[in-house]
């Protein structure tokens, strides 16, 4: 081997200062000198003993510069010399025009004034926090269509300027209501549409008269001889409709007045199928509003779950007529019957991240209570049990945990080997804890564990590994080298036997007997990639509920420290969902697609790698899933401790810079929405 060797692990730049990471060997072991050009470089080298060898002696180093002037290293022992050159201006600018193009792009997403703040806390070295919210009308104070922008939407010219249909059934309908909803549409910024008013034969005179008092030529009111009920009212007014995409809305709700000018805006980005916004809701006297649901892109398991897209939605005609008109079997879930066939019919599904809708709360509305039309609890679960049927899904359909929600247990296709991977350092309790629950706990019993051992020193954990082996289904593997979760797990399912593959933690006890069957039966869909579980705190709050990415500039646990009873943002805490990541806490996947997006990056030491790996299965069109039906506890953080030493905080950085060079700064997930806050895991308003 050469005398001496230098190499560079990690460089950080930033644009404050540089940090160099790295080691030096030596064959002869001779001492090391390490020198710079520059005064104000910091330099700190030691032995490696723990690397040290017959073939020679490694030094660990870290530099630390903030000059822009060309920094020189030199490396003297007793004998040779090297030298290492970093251009030191030329790198921090690079790093700056990288910054500022991710600022560019954020700035679409999130407006001028919170990228500004943030690059300004980035710049200081400090974490951006958003002002809190005082109220949901503090936040549309900030957000308000004010009398400007509604001029210039109607002066604005798309190039694509379809002619839009609004149907409202009506039947004995207040006047101040449907005054109000009619209103809304023609005070609309973009004008060309249409509204088709079907009336299910009402008996109240003053909805009779309201009806015969618009007098705009592009509204049709359309009489029926009998009420037909809501799907077959509907129906007849789509029988009437001209447009290119059919919109509905509730007799007694209104319209933003931009409803219609996003829609278009949104179908001038591509040609969707169907469009759905964010909506809250409003009082009886139409004097606030409020409960706004800021909803994520399309996520098909949550819709499975319960109807969380609602209203406002457009529907593409042409496709309406595939998947056929509402279905009177379902009235009272009409409207989710009709996005589950949507679902299955197209993926061209888009989102407004937008308050277009307002959802009028009265005492016979659902908005207020379920109990106020309870046939609408059995019609869902008849529309979601036709659905899964046209999607060739096999499974029971029951109630979920809180009412309008929904439960599906899928059959099983097969009962594979599941490999449970546990990688372990001394820690025997916590270990003895997790296998014992697993072991006692457990329903399914098609299953292997592997611990892998990672430079154990306490002779306890080798007394309970002679324990453990000789359980047949327990096997001990050892992992030599230092800790690197990714390269252990990855090093591990070279060894698992099974199909399907459990990463978890030695901190987690198991507290659901069906906890592999509930993620088993998502693990073994074609589309998803990564399953992951609901995991408490033992003050039972909530540890994991699903990973936001991009909250705390590269991801955040949904609904962390909740109390673990509470439904959450409007119930995501008991729903199946899509989320874009989820922890490998405990984290199911079949092996083959753990083998196809190439297992955990290597270059993600201790934190990330969990998210960075369900990244690549997004980006290979894999959806990854929670289910709040497998539950464990999680003692957090006692197998290692934080990010408390200089070498520590170095190497969380350079994981951070690895995360945005890959994924990009200030990443927009489409599991969550812009509207909601980047700093906190609580689903609170941005301001």
């Amino acid at each position: 081997m050469q005398d001496m060797i230098v190499c560079v692990d990690k460089t950080i730049v930033s644009l404050r200062k540089m940090v160099i990471c790295g080691w030096v060997k030596l064959q002869d072991g001779a001492s090391l000198n390490i020198s710079a050009n520059l005064k104000k470089a910091e330099i700190e080298f030691e032995k490696d003993n723990g690397a040290s060898s017959e073939e020679g002696v490694t030094y660990k180093f870290m530099v630390r510069v903030a000059s822009l002037r060309r920094l020189k290293l030199r490396f003297l022992s007793d004998n040779h010399q090297k030298e290492l050159v970093f251009p030191c201006f030329q790198m921090r600018f690079q790093r700056f025009k990288t910054i500022l193009k991710k600022l560019r792009d954020a700035r679409k997403a999130y407006g001028l004034r919170t990228v500004w703040n943030m690059m300004i806390c980035r710049l200081r070295g400090k974490v951006y926090v958003e002002k809190d919210s005082e109220s949901y009308e503090t936040w549309q104070n900030h957000h308000a269509l004010t009398s400007e922008k509604w001029k210039a939407q109607r002066l604005m010219k798309f190039s694509y300027m379809p002619l839009l249909s609004i149907v409202i059934p009506v039947y004995n309908t207040p006047k101040q209501y449907l005054e109000e909803v009619v209103a809304s549409v023609i005070n609309q910024s973009y004008e060309n549409w249409e509204l088709i008013l079907v009336d299910g034969h009402s008996t109240k005179q003053e909805t009779i008269q309201a009806l015969s008092s618009f007098h705009d030529e592009r509204i049709v009111v359309v009489r029926l001889e009998e009420n037909k009920m809501i799907s077959n009212n509907t129906n007849e007014g789509l029988k009437k409709i001209k447009g290119a995409y059919v919109g509905f809305v509730d007799h007694d709700d209104v319209l933003t007045l931009d409803a219609l000018y996003c829609m278009v805006e949104k179908l001038n980005e591509s040609d969707y199928d169907m469009i759905y916004s964010d909506e809250d809701k409003i009082n009886q006297d139409g004097t606030r509003l409020f409960q706004p649901h800021f909803k994520p892109d399309f996520n098909i398991d949550m819709l499975r779950s319960y109807n969380y897209i609602t209203h406002f939605t457009i529907l593409k005609v042409t496709m309406l007529s595939k998947v056929g008109l509402f279905d009177s079997a379902c009235d009272g879930a009409q409207d989710y019957d009709m996005f589950l066939r949507f679902a299955n019919a197209t993926s061209h599904i888009g989102h407004v991240p937008r308050v277009l809708y307002h959802w009028r709360v009265h005492a016979q509305s659902t908005a207020q209570d379920v109990k106020a039309k309870t046939y609408v609890l059995e019609a869902g679960k008849r529309a979601l049990s036709k659905h899964l049927k046209n999607a060739a899904l096999s499974g029971i359909v029951s109630d979920g945990l809180f009412p309008t929600s929904y439960r599906i247990q899928y059959d099983l296709y097969s009962h594979p080997l599941v490999s449970i991977i546990i990688p372990n350092k001394d820690h025997v309790n916590d270990l003895k804890k997790c296998i014992v629950s697993i072991c006692e706990r457990t329903f399914y019993s098609n299953y292997e564990i592997l611990i892998v051992e990672n430079n154990s020193t306490e002779p306890s954990i080798f007394e309970y590994y002679t324990q453990l082996k000789k359980q047949e289904h327990i096997r001990i593997i050892t992992w030599k080298s230092e800790f690197n979760y990714s390269a252990i797990n990855n090093f591990a399912v070279q060894h698992a036997k099974g199909d399907v593959l459990v990463l978890l933690n030695n901190d987690i006890e198991i507290i659901s007997g069906r906890w592999l069957e509930e993620m088993l039966m998502y693990a073994q869909r074609g589309d998803i990639g990564a399953v992951g579980a609901k995991l408490y705190y033992p003050n039972n709050t909530v540890q994991h509920a699903g990973v936001i990415v991009g909250i705390g500039g590269v991801a955040g646990h949904s609904h962390k420290y909740y109390d673990r009873d509470d439904d959450g943002y409007f119930g995501r805490l008991k729903v199946v969902q899509n989320m874009s990541a989820v922890t490998a806490a405990c984290l199911m996947i079949e092996k083959r697609k753990f083998a196809e997006v190439g297992g955990l990056d290597e270059g993600y030491q201790v934190a990330f790698n969990d998210v960075d790996f369900c990244m690549k299965l997004n980006e290979k069109g894999y959806r990854n899933v929670f289910t709040p039906y497998a539950e464990m506890i999680h003692h957090e953080s006692l197998s290692r401790g934080g990010e408390d030493s200089p070498e520590k905080i170095v190497r969380f950085q350079s994981e951070i810079q690895r995360f945005e060079k890959r994924w990009g700064l200030w990443y927009e997930d489409p599991c969550y929405n812009r509207n909601l806050s980047i700093t906190k895991e609580d689903f609170s308003l941005r301001i």
